[in-house]
Protein backbone atom coordinates (compact mmCIF):
# COMPACT_ATOMS: atom_id res chain seq x y z
CA UNK A 1 0.00 0.00 0.00
CA UNK A 2 1.46 3.48 -0.63
CA UNK A 3 2.40 5.70 2.20
CA UNK A 4 1.20 9.01 2.11
CA UNK A 5 2.53 12.50 3.61
CA UNK A 6 1.06 13.31 6.73
CA UNK A 7 -1.03 16.19 5.97
CA UNK A 8 -2.22 19.30 8.35
CA UNK A 9 -5.75 20.76 8.60
CA UNK A 10 -6.42 23.39 6.64
CA UNK A 11 -6.82 26.99 8.87
CA UNK A 12 -9.93 29.64 7.54
CA UNK A 13 -8.12 32.23 5.16
CA UNK A 14 -7.84 35.94 7.29
CA UNK A 15 -10.52 37.27 4.66
CA UNK A 16 -13.39 34.40 6.07
CA UNK A 17 -12.12 34.83 9.66
CA UNK A 18 -12.24 38.98 9.62
CA UNK A 19 -16.05 38.40 7.97
CA UNK A 20 -16.99 35.91 10.53
CA UNK A 21 -15.86 38.40 13.45
CA UNK A 22 -17.34 40.99 11.64
CA UNK A 23 -20.54 39.37 11.58
CA UNK A 24 -20.53 38.25 14.97
CA UNK A 25 -19.64 41.55 16.77
CA UNK A 26 -22.44 43.24 14.99
CA UNK A 27 -24.88 40.47 15.89
CA UNK A 28 -24.00 40.75 19.39
CA UNK A 29 -23.84 44.42 19.07
CA UNK A 30 -27.52 43.98 18.33
CA UNK A 31 -28.43 41.65 20.61
CA UNK A 32 -27.10 43.19 23.54
CA UNK A 33 -28.14 47.11 22.44
CA UNK A 34 -31.95 46.29 21.41
CA UNK A 35 -32.68 44.54 24.66
CA UNK A 36 -30.95 47.01 26.19
CA UNK A 37 -32.90 49.98 24.90
CA UNK A 38 -36.23 47.59 25.69
CA UNK A 39 -35.65 46.85 28.92
CA UNK A 40 -35.05 51.00 29.62
CA UNK A 41 -38.21 51.75 27.76
CA UNK A 42 -40.22 49.49 29.96
CA UNK A 43 -38.98 50.75 33.03
CA UNK A 44 -39.71 54.16 31.91
CA UNK A 45 -43.36 53.58 30.93
CA UNK A 46 -43.93 51.65 34.19
CA UNK A 47 -42.40 54.34 36.23
CA UNK A 48 -45.24 57.16 33.66
CA UNK A 49 -47.73 54.51 34.68
CA UNK A 50 -46.94 54.27 38.56
CA UNK A 51 -47.17 58.26 38.69
CA UNK A 52 -50.50 58.14 36.93
CA UNK A 53 -51.66 56.15 39.03
CA UNK A 54 -50.35 57.99 42.12
CA UNK A 55 -51.84 61.66 40.22
CA UNK A 56 -55.54 59.70 39.80
CA UNK A 57 -55.43 58.35 43.43
CA UNK A 58 -54.59 61.55 44.80
CA UNK A 59 -57.44 63.67 42.72
CA UNK A 60 -59.76 60.52 44.24
CA UNK A 61 -58.22 61.43 47.86
CA UNK A 62 -58.75 65.27 47.83
CA UNK A 63 -62.55 64.75 46.10
CA UNK A 64 -63.31 62.28 48.97
CA UNK A 65 -61.60 64.83 51.57
CA UNK A 66 -63.77 67.37 50.10
CA UNK A 67 -67.14 65.48 51.25
CA UNK A 68 -66.04 64.64 54.40
CA UNK A 69 -66.90 66.31 57.67
CA UNK A 70 -66.27 65.93 61.43
CA UNK A 71 -69.12 66.96 63.94
CA UNK A 72 -68.61 66.13 67.57
CA UNK A 73 -65.85 64.24 67.33
CA UNK A 74 -68.11 61.92 65.05
CA UNK A 75 -67.36 61.43 61.11
CA UNK A 76 -69.90 62.68 58.29
CA UNK A 77 -70.12 60.61 55.41
CA UNK A 78 -72.86 60.90 52.55
CA UNK A 79 -74.38 58.11 51.33
CA UNK A 80 -73.39 58.58 47.59
CA UNK A 81 -69.74 60.02 46.19
CA UNK A 82 -69.24 61.78 43.41
CA UNK A 83 -67.18 59.21 41.59
CA UNK A 84 -69.50 56.46 40.88
CA UNK A 85 -67.31 53.60 41.36
CA UNK A 86 -67.35 54.25 45.05
CA UNK A 87 -71.01 53.37 44.97
CA UNK A 88 -71.25 49.69 42.72
CA UNK A 89 -70.22 46.58 45.04
CA UNK A 90 -66.96 45.95 44.60
CA UNK A 91 -66.10 48.31 41.38
CA UNK A 92 -62.38 47.83 41.92
CA UNK A 93 -62.07 51.44 43.30
CA UNK A 94 -62.57 51.58 46.96
CA UNK A 95 -61.97 54.39 49.46
CA UNK A 96 -61.44 53.80 53.47
CA UNK A 97 -60.95 56.11 56.24
CA UNK A 98 -59.74 54.78 59.82
CA UNK A 99 -58.87 56.44 63.18
CA UNK A 100 -56.87 55.67 66.09
CA UNK A 101 -58.29 53.63 68.76
CA UNK A 102 -58.95 55.18 71.90
CA UNK A 103 -58.61 58.93 70.41
CA UNK A 104 -61.37 61.03 72.10
CA UNK A 105 -62.56 64.48 71.75
CA UNK A 106 -59.94 67.16 72.37
CA UNK A 107 -57.10 64.07 72.31
CA UNK A 108 -53.61 65.23 70.73
CA UNK A 109 -52.61 61.77 71.18
CA UNK A 110 -52.04 59.52 68.15
CA UNK A 111 -51.84 56.20 68.37
CA UNK A 112 -50.13 52.97 66.27
CA UNK A 113 -53.41 50.88 67.09
CA UNK A 114 -55.84 52.40 64.39
CA UNK A 115 -59.39 51.02 63.50
CA UNK A 116 -61.74 51.62 59.97
CA UNK A 117 -64.46 53.59 60.90
CA UNK A 118 -65.65 53.97 57.32
CA UNK A 119 -66.18 52.79 54.40
CA UNK A 120 -67.22 53.32 50.30
CA UNK A 121 -70.57 51.56 49.28
CA UNK A 122 -67.80 49.36 46.57
CA UNK A 123 -66.35 47.66 49.66
CA UNK A 124 -69.21 46.32 50.91
CA UNK A 125 -68.50 41.54 50.80
CA UNK A 126 -64.53 42.65 50.78
CA UNK A 127 -62.79 41.58 54.50
CA UNK A 128 -61.09 44.67 56.15
CA UNK A 129 -57.63 44.40 55.50
CA UNK A 130 -55.14 44.63 58.08
CA UNK A 131 -52.26 45.94 57.24
CA UNK A 132 -53.33 49.53 55.76
CA UNK A 133 -50.58 52.43 55.63
CA UNK A 134 -50.38 54.49 58.76
CA UNK A 135 -48.37 58.03 57.41
CA UNK A 136 -48.00 60.66 60.17
CA UNK A 137 -50.62 63.11 60.15
CA UNK A 138 -49.85 65.60 56.57
CA UNK A 139 -48.00 62.54 55.09
CA UNK A 140 -48.89 60.57 52.25
CA UNK A 141 -47.91 57.24 51.24
CA UNK A 142 -48.02 55.25 47.93
CA UNK A 143 -48.16 51.52 48.18
CA UNK A 144 -49.63 48.00 47.27
CA UNK A 145 -51.37 46.14 48.72
CA UNK A 146 -53.18 42.32 48.53
CA UNK A 147 -57.23 42.90 48.76
CA UNK A 148 -59.10 39.77 48.25
CA UNK A 149 -56.42 37.73 47.10
CA UNK A 150 -55.15 40.08 44.19
CA UNK A 151 -52.63 43.07 44.15
CA UNK A 152 -54.11 46.06 44.41
CA UNK A 153 -52.31 50.31 44.75
CA UNK A 154 -53.21 52.24 47.68
CA UNK A 155 -53.28 55.66 48.29
CA UNK A 156 -52.86 57.11 51.92
CA UNK A 157 -53.41 60.75 53.55
CA UNK A 158 -53.18 61.63 57.05
CA UNK A 159 -55.15 64.61 58.16
CA UNK A 160 -56.16 66.18 61.33
CA UNK A 161 -59.77 67.70 61.51
CA UNK A 162 -59.53 70.51 64.55
CA UNK A 163 -62.46 71.35 66.56
CA UNK A 164 -63.13 73.14 69.94
CA UNK A 165 -61.05 71.20 72.77
CA UNK A 166 -59.45 68.73 70.26
CA UNK A 167 -58.22 67.56 67.11
CA UNK A 168 -59.90 64.40 64.94
CA UNK A 169 -57.26 62.42 63.14
CA UNK A 170 -58.01 60.21 60.54
CA UNK A 171 -56.01 58.34 57.51
CA UNK A 172 -58.07 58.20 54.19
CA UNK A 173 -57.26 55.16 51.94
CA UNK A 174 -57.78 54.87 48.23
CA UNK A 175 -57.46 51.74 47.25
CA UNK A 176 -57.64 50.56 42.92
CA UNK A 177 -57.44 47.21 41.71
CA UNK A 178 -53.89 47.11 39.94
CA UNK A 179 -55.40 45.11 36.94
CA UNK A 180 -56.16 48.15 34.76
CA UNK A 181 -52.57 49.21 34.95
CA UNK A 182 -51.04 46.21 34.69
CA UNK A 183 -52.94 45.75 31.69
CA UNK A 184 -51.61 48.77 30.09
CA UNK A 185 -48.25 47.64 31.15
CA UNK A 186 -48.74 43.97 29.80
CA UNK A 187 -50.30 45.58 26.04
CA UNK A 188 -47.43 48.11 26.19
CA UNK A 189 -44.78 45.29 26.50
CA UNK A 190 -46.27 43.37 23.85
CA UNK A 191 -46.19 46.11 21.50
CA UNK A 192 -42.69 47.03 22.49
CA UNK A 193 -40.85 43.73 21.88
CA UNK A 194 -42.82 42.86 18.84
CA UNK A 195 -41.37 46.32 17.39
CA UNK A 196 -38.02 45.55 18.72
CA UNK A 197 -37.62 41.84 17.57
CA UNK A 198 -38.89 43.37 14.14
CA UNK A 199 -36.23 46.11 14.57
CA UNK A 200 -33.84 43.69 15.34
CA UNK A 201 -34.31 41.00 12.02
CA UNK A 202 -34.39 44.40 10.22
CA UNK A 203 -31.14 45.53 11.76
CA UNK A 204 -29.41 42.13 11.73
CA UNK A 205 -30.10 41.63 7.52
CA UNK A 206 -29.09 45.53 6.84
CA UNK A 207 -25.93 44.91 9.07
CA UNK A 208 -25.13 41.59 6.90
CA UNK A 209 -25.82 43.53 4.25
CA UNK A 210 -23.99 46.10 4.93
CA UNK A 211 -21.07 44.42 5.58
CA UNK A 212 -20.88 42.12 2.79
CA UNK A 213 -21.39 44.60 0.38
CA UNK A 214 -18.41 46.58 2.82
CA UNK A 215 -16.20 43.47 2.40
CA UNK A 216 -17.04 42.42 -1.24
CA UNK A 217 -13.19 44.50 -2.40
CA UNK A 218 -11.70 42.60 -0.01
CA UNK A 219 -13.01 39.12 -1.27
CA UNK A 220 -12.12 40.45 -4.76
CA UNK A 221 -8.93 41.83 -3.73
CA UNK A 222 -8.28 38.24 -2.52
CA UNK A 223 -8.95 36.61 -5.39
CA UNK A 224 -7.21 38.21 -7.96
CA UNK A 225 -4.06 37.99 -5.70
CA UNK A 226 -5.10 34.07 -6.25
CA UNK A 227 -5.33 34.87 -9.80
CA UNK A 228 -1.57 36.13 -9.75
CA UNK A 229 -0.04 33.91 -7.58
CA UNK A 230 -1.41 30.92 -9.76
CA UNK A 231 -0.25 32.40 -12.88
CA UNK A 232 -4.07 33.22 -14.21
CA UNK A 233 -3.26 36.95 -14.56
CA UNK A 234 0.07 39.09 -14.16
CA UNK A 235 -1.74 42.54 -13.10
CA UNK A 236 -4.65 43.61 -10.72
CA UNK A 237 -7.21 45.82 -11.88
CA UNK A 238 -7.81 49.53 -10.70
CA UNK A 239 -11.42 49.19 -10.04
CA UNK A 240 -11.35 49.20 -6.47
CA UNK A 241 -12.47 51.80 -3.60
CA UNK A 242 -10.03 54.55 -2.66
CA UNK A 243 -8.51 52.59 0.34
CA UNK A 244 -7.88 49.44 -1.88
CA UNK A 245 -6.74 51.33 -5.18
CA UNK A 246 -3.20 53.08 -4.17
CA UNK A 247 -2.45 49.27 -2.49
CA UNK A 248 -3.17 47.74 -5.93
CA UNK A 249 -1.81 50.43 -8.19
CA UNK A 250 1.77 49.58 -5.76
CA UNK A 251 1.25 46.00 -6.07
CA UNK A 252 1.00 46.52 -9.95
CA UNK A 253 3.63 48.76 -9.67
CA UNK A 254 5.79 45.90 -7.83
CA UNK A 255 4.78 42.87 -10.18
CA UNK A 256 5.62 45.18 -13.52
CA UNK A 257 9.08 45.81 -12.04
CA UNK A 258 9.56 42.50 -10.97
CA UNK A 259 8.75 40.54 -13.85
CA UNK A 260 11.08 43.30 -16.12
CA UNK A 261 13.90 42.82 -13.67
CA UNK A 262 13.62 38.69 -14.19
CA UNK A 263 13.26 38.96 -17.82
CA UNK A 264 16.91 41.19 -17.80
CA UNK A 265 18.20 38.63 -15.29
CA UNK A 266 17.32 36.03 -18.13
CA UNK A 267 18.48 37.40 -20.19
CA UNK A 268 22.13 38.82 -19.31
CA UNK A 269 22.20 35.14 -18.38
CA UNK A 270 21.75 33.57 -21.52
CA UNK A 271 23.76 36.03 -23.20
CA UNK A 272 26.55 35.03 -20.66
CA UNK A 273 25.85 31.49 -21.25
CA UNK A 274 26.02 31.68 -24.85
CA UNK A 275 29.09 33.87 -25.08
CA UNK A 276 30.80 31.00 -22.55
CA UNK A 277 29.92 28.66 -24.33
CA UNK A 278 31.63 29.31 -27.88
CA UNK A 279 35.22 29.83 -26.13
CA UNK A 280 34.85 26.58 -24.66
CA UNK A 281 33.72 25.10 -28.02
CA UNK A 282 37.20 26.29 -29.53
CA UNK A 283 39.33 25.01 -26.73
CA UNK A 284 37.45 21.63 -26.99
CA UNK A 285 38.41 21.96 -31.17
CA UNK A 286 41.96 22.36 -30.47
CA UNK A 287 43.87 19.28 -31.52
CA UNK A 288 46.77 17.74 -28.96
CA UNK A 289 44.65 18.28 -25.95
CA UNK A 290 45.60 15.97 -23.22
CA UNK A 291 42.14 13.58 -21.73
CA UNK A 292 43.39 15.81 -18.00
CA UNK A 293 42.41 19.00 -19.90
CA UNK A 294 39.40 17.74 -22.00
CA UNK A 295 37.79 16.41 -19.01
CA UNK A 296 38.21 20.02 -17.08
CA UNK A 297 36.66 21.76 -19.68
CA UNK A 298 33.71 19.24 -20.02
CA UNK A 299 33.76 19.67 -16.09
CA UNK A 300 33.71 23.59 -16.73
CA UNK A 301 30.87 22.81 -19.40
CA UNK A 302 28.68 21.12 -16.64
CA UNK A 303 29.52 23.35 -13.81
CA UNK A 304 28.43 26.46 -15.77
CA UNK A 305 25.16 24.53 -16.81
CA UNK A 306 24.31 24.02 -13.38
CA UNK A 307 25.38 27.50 -12.02
CA UNK A 308 23.15 29.05 -14.63
CA UNK A 309 20.30 27.12 -14.33
CA UNK A 310 20.42 27.75 -10.39
CA UNK A 311 20.85 31.43 -11.02
CA UNK A 312 17.40 31.19 -13.39
CA UNK A 313 15.47 30.31 -10.49
CA UNK A 314 12.55 31.93 -9.79
CA UNK A 315 12.23 30.24 -6.47
CA UNK A 316 13.32 33.38 -4.53
CA UNK A 317 11.53 35.98 -5.98
CA UNK A 318 8.59 37.27 -4.05
CA UNK A 319 5.84 36.33 -7.07
CA UNK A 320 5.27 32.83 -8.16
CA UNK A 321 3.51 32.25 -11.00
CA UNK A 322 1.46 29.24 -10.80
CA UNK A 323 1.96 26.43 -13.01
CA UNK A 324 -0.57 23.20 -13.81
CA UNK A 325 1.22 20.18 -12.99
CA UNK A 326 -0.58 18.01 -15.26
CA UNK A 327 0.35 19.12 -18.49
CA UNK A 328 4.42 19.22 -17.91
CA UNK A 329 3.82 15.85 -15.87
CA UNK A 330 2.07 14.67 -18.77
CA UNK A 331 4.63 15.64 -21.53
CA UNK A 332 7.91 14.44 -19.44
CA UNK A 333 6.10 10.97 -19.22
CA UNK A 334 5.29 10.93 -23.43
CA UNK A 335 8.88 12.24 -24.27
CA UNK A 336 10.38 9.55 -21.77
CA UNK A 337 8.67 7.00 -23.15
CA UNK A 338 9.69 7.35 -26.42
CA UNK A 339 13.12 7.59 -24.71
CA UNK A 340 13.37 4.39 -22.35
CA UNK A 341 11.85 1.84 -25.30
CA UNK A 342 14.31 -0.66 -25.11
CA UNK A 343 13.33 -2.11 -22.67
CA UNK A 344 10.01 -0.99 -22.91
CA UNK A 345 9.33 0.83 -19.51
CA UNK A 346 5.53 1.22 -17.74
CA UNK A 347 5.29 4.50 -17.19
CA UNK A 348 2.28 5.14 -14.80
CA UNK A 349 1.02 9.04 -13.51
CA UNK A 350 -1.36 10.29 -11.10
CA UNK A 351 -1.42 13.78 -11.24
CA UNK A 352 -4.80 16.39 -9.64
CA UNK A 353 -5.98 18.08 -11.95
CA UNK A 354 -5.72 20.95 -9.55
CA UNK A 355 -2.73 20.39 -8.52
CA UNK A 356 -0.57 24.01 -8.94
CA UNK A 357 3.41 24.26 -8.54
CA UNK A 358 3.94 28.59 -7.00
CA UNK A 359 7.46 29.01 -9.20
CA UNK A 360 8.38 29.06 -12.40
CA UNK A 361 7.36 26.67 -14.97
CA UNK A 362 11.48 25.92 -15.98
CA UNK A 363 12.43 25.12 -12.15
CA UNK A 364 9.55 22.44 -11.85
CA UNK A 365 10.22 20.93 -15.20
CA UNK A 366 13.95 20.73 -14.13
CA UNK A 367 12.97 18.58 -10.72
CA UNK A 368 10.58 16.26 -12.16
CA UNK A 369 12.75 15.67 -15.52
CA UNK A 370 15.54 14.61 -13.73
CA UNK A 371 13.95 12.29 -10.88
CA UNK A 372 11.88 10.80 -13.52
CA UNK A 373 14.67 10.59 -15.55
CA UNK A 374 17.13 8.97 -12.82
CA UNK A 375 13.74 6.50 -12.44
CA UNK A 376 13.99 5.68 -15.24
CA UNK A 377 17.37 5.01 -15.48
CA UNK A 378 17.25 2.83 -12.36
CA UNK A 379 14.00 1.01 -13.10
CA UNK A 380 13.17 -2.79 -14.35
CA UNK A 381 9.91 -2.44 -15.65
CA UNK A 382 8.09 0.34 -14.05
CA UNK A 383 7.80 3.98 -12.96
CA UNK A 384 5.15 5.70 -11.00
CA UNK A 385 4.43 9.56 -10.86
CA UNK A 386 2.32 10.40 -8.04
CA UNK A 387 1.00 14.12 -7.38
CA UNK A 388 -1.75 15.02 -5.12
CA UNK A 389 -2.76 18.34 -3.21
CA UNK A 390 -4.39 18.32 0.01
CA UNK A 391 -4.52 21.10 2.53
CA UNK A 392 -2.52 23.61 0.20
CA UNK A 393 0.56 20.50 0.57
CA UNK A 394 1.56 19.75 -2.68
CA UNK A 395 2.78 16.17 -2.33
CA UNK A 396 5.01 14.88 -5.21
CA UNK A 397 6.17 10.86 -5.35
CA UNK A 398 8.19 8.94 -8.05
CA UNK A 399 8.35 5.43 -7.35
CA UNK A 400 10.43 2.40 -9.53
CA UNK A 401 11.27 -1.16 -9.27
CA UNK A 402 15.16 -0.95 -9.68
CA UNK A 403 17.40 -1.76 -6.79
CA UNK A 404 16.63 1.17 -4.24
CA UNK A 405 18.99 3.63 -3.17
CA UNK A 406 20.50 2.42 -0.04
CA UNK A 407 21.80 4.82 3.25
CA UNK A 408 24.87 5.04 2.35
CA UNK A 409 23.63 6.23 -1.14
CA UNK A 410 21.21 8.69 -0.06
CA UNK A 411 24.00 11.00 1.94
CA UNK A 412 25.69 10.87 -0.92
CA UNK A 413 23.62 11.11 -3.81
CA UNK A 414 23.15 14.87 -3.95
CA UNK A 415 26.78 15.70 -3.73
CA UNK A 416 27.88 17.50 -6.85
CA UNK A 417 29.59 15.13 -9.49
CA UNK A 418 28.42 12.29 -7.25
CA UNK A 419 26.60 9.43 -8.73
CA UNK A 420 24.76 6.32 -7.14
CA UNK A 421 25.96 3.16 -8.77
CA UNK A 422 21.68 2.56 -9.72
CA UNK A 423 22.28 5.10 -11.62
CA UNK A 424 25.16 4.19 -14.30
CA UNK A 425 23.56 6.10 -17.17
CA UNK A 426 23.58 9.44 -15.10
CA UNK A 427 25.50 11.56 -13.53
CA UNK A 428 25.23 13.40 -9.83
CA UNK A 429 24.68 17.09 -11.44
CA UNK A 430 20.83 16.22 -12.40
CA UNK A 431 20.03 15.51 -8.74
CA UNK A 432 22.57 18.74 -6.97
CA UNK A 433 20.66 21.27 -9.52
CA UNK A 434 17.54 19.28 -7.59
CA UNK A 435 18.34 19.89 -4.39
CA UNK A 436 19.50 23.82 -5.10
CA UNK A 437 15.98 23.96 -6.54
CA UNK A 438 14.15 22.52 -3.70
CA UNK A 439 16.42 24.52 -1.07
CA UNK A 440 15.00 27.74 -2.74
CA UNK A 441 11.39 26.67 -3.12
CA UNK A 442 11.72 25.69 1.04
CA UNK A 443 10.41 22.12 -0.40
CA UNK A 444 11.24 19.09 1.68
CA UNK A 445 12.44 15.55 -0.12
CA UNK A 446 12.72 11.90 1.55
CA UNK A 447 14.09 9.18 -0.12
CA UNK A 448 13.02 5.84 1.14
CA UNK A 449 11.96 2.01 -0.44
CA UNK A 450 8.56 1.95 -2.30
CA UNK A 451 6.53 -0.43 -0.63
CA UNK A 452 4.40 -0.83 -3.77
CA UNK A 453 7.20 -1.34 -6.50
CA UNK A 454 10.12 -2.67 -3.96
CA UNK A 455 12.71 0.21 -5.82
CA UNK A 456 13.63 3.64 -4.48
CA UNK A 457 10.98 6.14 -3.82
CA UNK A 458 11.40 9.75 -4.27
CA UNK A 459 8.72 12.43 -1.82
CA UNK A 460 8.76 15.35 -2.73
CA UNK A 461 6.48 18.28 -0.29
CA UNK A 462 5.67 21.54 -0.61
CA UNK A 463 3.71 23.88 1.72
CA UNK A 464 1.77 26.15 -0.63
CA UNK A 465 -0.52 28.03 1.88
CA UNK A 466 -1.40 31.88 0.75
Amino acid sequence: MKSQPAMTPGKPSPLNSLKARLIVSALLLILILMPLIGFTLNDAFKQQVKTAAKSELSAYIYSVLAVTEVENNQLQMPELLLENQFNVIQSGLYALISTPKGNKTGSNKVTKDWKQVWHSESFLGIDEPTNLPQPAIGQREFSQITLAGRPHIIYSLSVSFEQEGGSFPITLHIIKDQADFQLQIDKFNQTLWSWLLLLMALLAVAQLAWLLWTLKPLAKFKQELQDVENGKTMQLSTDYPNELQAVAYQLNTLLITEQNQRKRYRNALSDLAHSLKTPLAVIQSQKGLDSTSVEQVSNINRIIGHQLKRAQSAAGSSWHLGVKLAPISDKLIRTLGKIYREPELKLNSNVDKDAIFKGDEADLTEILGNLLDNACKAAKEQVMLDISLSHQELSINIEDDGPGVSAEQQSKIFERGTRADSYEQGHGIGLAIVRDLLDSYNGKLVISRSKTLGGARFCITFNQKS
